[in-house]
């Protein structure tokens, strides 16, 4: 360990009173940043679609093109929310408690929370996307395993919250 990273370290113990690995906290951030990029790009797509298809592809597939925009966005602040879940039962929210006290089963199901509403966006919403714009409806035989992917985020998400 150096010494910027021993510095910080401390730093970041001091002044939140807890102590959070600087690795995990890595972890944690990357989540959040994950959504907030993801949601940033739900905004960019949706926006794409309400401005550039309208006329241009047929109503349904429109339809289909919003849908997997809206869920899109819904599962960037599902991202979001998993991190800052994680964050906080890191930092012993207010119990005290460190890391350690709390255990890694929760850790590892926030983290597979996120990667699984991460897939669900790519497999349901990417490929409602996909359809809309190419016209390929054997497409839509893809977007059943992303919604699969989004219920096991939310039940992961859902049992590390429930858990004490």
């Amino acid at each position: 360990m150096d010494i910027r990273q021993s510095r910080a370290t401390r730093r970041l113990a001091s002044v939140r009173g807890d102590s959070v690995s600087p690795a995990s906290n890595r972890s944690i951030n990357r989540i959040i940043a994950c959504g907030a990029i993801s949601a940033a790009l739900a905004v960019a797509i949706g926006a794409f679609g309400a401005h550039a298809l309208e006329g241009r592809v047929s109503a349904d597939m429109l339809a289909n093109y919003e849908t997997g925009a809206r869920y899109h966005f819904y599962h960037s602040l599902g991202i979001i929310g998993v991190g800052l879940l994680a964050l906080h039962r890191a930092t012993g929210g207010d119990t005290g408690m460190d890391t350690d006290a709390r255990g890694s089963g929760a850790a590892t199901r926030l983290r597979w929370s996120a990667v699984l509403m991460l897939a669900g966006i790519v497999l349901f919403s990417g490929s409602l996307y996909a359809m809309a714009l190419t016209g390929t409806r054997w497409l839509g035989a893809v977007t059943p395993f992303g919604g699969v992917a989004f219920l096991a985020a939310w039940g992961l998400l859902a049992w590390a919250a429930l858990e004490e």
